[in-house]
């Protein structure tokens, strides 16, 4: 049997707590939803705001909703062209982690942690999961079969949760390096 997954791209972005939005768009600010995500209850916003780092600046969209730590996705090329340090994490694994500069439009917020480069995951339902003989936490290798760029990515951890929908994410330094088109399909195979 194949163990297939959908591939998705996740672009730079930014989660957010309560307070941080608040100081960043104004009191009693809500998030405004632009598109469902392939993850339940997960959404892309209308809102963005600057990530400053030393060397420059970028814009990151917003996802939410809102969580309990506000934490900043972005490519090892987007860290390095703005000059913070984002280690490679599982998202939620934010403690020494890199510090930057968020601005909106009406405040800024320094975080002296949160700045991850995001470990390539599967996301997976605990039915999925027994389907494809993963447990949690496991880290597995995935073919991507593209035209011209194959590759397989080793170091994928799988992240199993009935909350969850099934979906691997990669990031767009990776999604570069396999020549994906914005999804496509892999292939499990370690």
């Amino acid at each position: 049997m194949k163990k297939e997954v959908l591939v998705e791209i996740s672009a730079r972005h930014v989660h957010v707590t309560e307070e941080d939005l608040e100081k960043l768009f104004g009191k009693g600010y809500k998030l405004t939803p632009k598109k469902d995500l392939s993850q339940p209850g997960q959404f892309a916003c209308a809102e963005k705001v600057t990530v400053v780092g030393p060397k420059s600046e970028l814009k990151a969209s917003i996802l939410g909703p809102v969580r309990s730590a506000t934490q900043v996705e972005l490519s090892l090329t987007d860290a390095r062209s703005i000059g913070v340090t984002a280690p490679v994490r599982e998202s939620g694994d934010i403690k020494g982690s890199g510090a930057c500069k968020l601005v909106g439009p009406a405040g800024e917020v320094e975080i002296t942690e949160g700045v991850i480069a995001a470990k390539r995951h599967i996301h997976m339902t605990p039915a999925d999961a027994q389907k494809y003989g993963i447990s949690d936490k496991q880290v597995v290798s995935v073919k991507i079969p593209t035209e011209g760029r194959a590759l397989v990515f080793g170091d994928v951890v799988a992240r199993v949760s009935d909350k969850f929908s099934l979906a691997m994410h990669i990031d767009t330094d990776e999604a570069n390096a396999a020549a994906v088109p914005g999804s496509c399909i892999g292939e499990i195979i370690d």
